[in-house]
């Protein structure tokens, strides 16, 4: 592609390319839109939870204190956010909360809702194909030997670089499903142990995640009784995670958190390929209207959704078109090409996006341990670092009366082993911070 020419067009190529963090305001931003999917698409997703909470809650004891319904807790950062002060040498006036989507039952992960939700609605698609099942059923019925033999004949296969895999691949197994799981040789390794530890398949290729999709689509495509779990596309893993816009309307009242004009609420999401936080961020647009602000957080070296949404290409560009190496610490978010929804749907309801260098991960992940024992994957501490440029870029979201919330991706499945280096890493770059 002809750099020049995308550079006169949009200046922060140039910064892209680079690897400076940047804020890119969306210009589309709060213009109408024809959406391809609505806010009764997402209370069907909703009804689809509801009908499968008996299921959960017999297949994963863990989630019957929920009545089977899985679903993470919002936590107020009150000894975190004084430690973010002091890191970035600035006061934030409003109040700051973890949306501990790291504590998600089953797999720990954002991915919990919409890798869980496409599996459901395949085991939904067969049992009634080949049944009596009826929407007014109690599904606990599905966890029965019954159902479990006819699952066999089935399959499902995806490609993830691990948090997606470890969703789809648990809950498949859960069923009976046959699952395949198709990952880069870069992969966590602790992730493809897991995966294998739950009777999963895992195909590992020696290239780079973007070669991994078509492979794992043109497998699920030989064979009419596999499903392929698309996440560059997935209309039912969209839905999955547009379902906490529901989730979170009703954390927000039940703990007194005001959201209004005068009370404006901004979610910082770390994006990949884009799609769970899109999904995510349609879900918060859709039921919580104007006054709910989201922003995408991506690596300097792999900014593919404001890539693509500057440039309008979407997933017809990639970051190694404009020179960059596609390559960071924060696995989960090392996708060079955006989700095929992304920049669509996003295109009038995302606020805008902030990059951010590695390092700064390690720091915020390490003070969320000192200062309120949470422990969360790398990539999740990201929205940490948007919190002061967004504030910068924007100040009516920068007073006493905003609530920010960062939204932890993933990590409650870490190994120990993970976890500590992890951390001790943060503790010597903030070692470095002290030092200066």
């Amino acid at each position: 592609m002809d750099t020049t020419v995308m550079i006169e067009e949009h200046p922060q190529i140039k910064e892209l390319m680079a690897k400076r963090p940047i804020v890119w305001q969306n210009p589309d931003y709060g213009k109408r839109a024809d959406l391809p999917l609505t806010r009764a698409d997402i209370f069907d997703a909703v009804a689809r939870w509801e009908r499968f909470a008996p299921f959960l809650a017999v297949a994963f004891p863990e989630t019957a204190a929920m009545n089977g319904i899985i679903e993470s807790p919002l936590l107020p950062l009150e000894q975190m956010k004084p430690a973010w002060e002091a890191l970035n040498h600035q006061s934030l006036a409003g109040q700051l909360y973890l949306k501990a989507d790291s504590q998600l039952p089953i797999s720990g992960s954002i991915k919990s809702r919409g890798g869980i939700y496409e599996v459901l609605k395949f085991a939904e698609q067969v049992a009634m194909a080949h049944t009596d099942l009826t929407y007014m059923d109690d599904y606990s019925v599905l966890a029965t030997a019954k159902y479990h033999e006819l699952f066999a004949q089935y399959g499902v296969i995806v490609a993830s670089t691990g948090n997606l895999a470890l969703s789809v691949g648990i809950m498949a197994a859960t069923f009976g499903f046959k699952r395949t799981v198709y990952m880069s040789h870069d992969a966590r390794q602790w992730k493809k142990d897991k995966l294998r530890a739950n009777g999963v398949t895992v195909e590992e290729l020696n290239t780079d995640f973007s070669s991994v999709i078509p492979v794992a689509r043109a497998a699920a495509a030989k064979d009419d009784h596999t499903h392929f779990v698309d996440d560059e596309g997935s209309r039912d893993l969209f839905l999955g995670y547009a379902v906490a816009g529901v989730r979170l309307q009703h954390q927000l009242k039940v703990q007194g958190i005001k959201m209004d004009a005068a009370h404006p609420v901004v979610v910082y999401l770390p994006a990949g390929v884009g799609g769970s936080l899109s999904g995510v961020a349609f879900g918060l647009k859709m039921i919580m209207g104007a006054n709910i602000y989201p922003v995408f957080c991506e690596p300097t070296h792999v900014p593919s959704v404001t890539l693509g949404m500057m440039t309008k290409l979407n997933e017809k560009i990639a970051v190694q078109d404009i020179g960059l190496d596609g390559l960071t610490a924060a696995d989960g978010l090392a996708v060079s090409r955006p989700s095929r929804l992304a920049g669509k749907v996003m295109q009038t309801l995302l606020l805008g996006t902030a990059t951010f260098e590695d390092d700064d991960l390690y720091r915020y992940l390490t003070k969320l341990v000192d200062t309120e024992d949470v422990m969360v994957e790398p990539s999740a501490a990201a929205g940490f670092t948007a919190i002061a440029p967004i504030m910068a870029q924007f100040p009516t979201l920068a007073g006493k009366d905003v609530t920010h919330i960062v939204w932890a991706t993933g990590g409650d499945m870490m190994p120990e082993s993970e976890r500590q280096l992890d951390y001790e890493l943060g503790q010597k770059l903030l070692t470095k911070i002290n030092n200066r």
